[in-house]
């Protein structure tokens, strides 16, 4: 499944924050959506999944169920992880979807913990069970906003393993400012700074414009740090 974005353009007025012109197609695999904090990563999610109009500019798809983990997702504190998934498959409109909620609850790692209430989840079994609720009605289209954000060393490796592991064969657009997520997960980036796009292409192609004059432990690195300083930028 592809997804298009044709001339897309979102402001906000009392920001004074404008995204784009965005225009970019994104094909079955993993997309980095890389950017500092307030680059627009999570407007232009927010877009794409409908919450927020834009301004000019279309976001073109053939399937309208979309998978959407937002960077902070809130579940019932007395919710149990399958109640979650239960009731995430009803807003989808899903019949029977027992034996889909225990397979992703299976493939996601979360058997030991199907009957517990969400507030006793770590935040890297919190992290996975958004992952499910998105998944519950098998998108093609996946949006991730920060999977990783705010989770230790450990919790992070699990999580980049489910993602790598379960979510090859979709279209995913992972959103993030870590360089380790970029490096170990993603083979296009689109990068943002200051809602604007600096960067769309590979990884290899990015770090192929590294220079040694900016700091930075590896290739990637130096690369982002010259389009976030303004200097070695390369076009969209």
């Amino acid at each position: 499944m592809t997804l298009q974005l044709a001339q897309l353009t979102v402001s906000h007025r009392r920001s004074h924050f404008t995204l784009g012109p965005i225009t970019a197609e994104f094909s079955p695999g993993i997309t980095g959506i890389v950017g500092v904090n307030g680059a627009g990563k999570s407007t232009l999610f927010n877009t794409i999944v409908g919450t927020l109009r834009p301004s000019s500019g279309r976001v073109m798809h053939r399937d309208t169920n979309i998978g959407y983990l937002p960077q902070n997702p809130i579940f019932p504190k007395n919710a149990t992880v399958r109640d979650v998934l239960t009731f995430s498959a009803w807003l989808h409109m899903l019949k029977d979807p027992q034996e889909r909620i225990t397979d992703l609850i299976t493939r996601l790692g979360l058997e030991e913990h199907a009957t517990k209430r969400t507030s006793q989840l770590s935040g890297g079994m919190q992290r996975r069970l958004g992952i499910a609720q998105a998944l519950v009605h098998d998108p093609a289209i996946l949006l991730l906003d920060e999977p990783t954000a705010g989770l230790d060393p450990v919790q992070r490796i699990a999580v980049r393993t489910t993602i790598e592991e379960e979510l090859g064969n979709k279209t995913v657009l992972l959103s993030t400012h870590l360089v380790e997520d970029i490096r170990h997960l993603a083979s296009q980036l689109l990068v943002l700074d200051q809602g604007q796009v600096v960067f769309n292409g590979s990884v290899d192609e990015l770090e192929s414009t590294a220079r040694d004059t900016h700091l930075g432990a590896t290739p990637l690195e130096v690369a982002l740090n010259q389009l976030y300083t303004g200097s070695g930028k390369v076009a969209p």
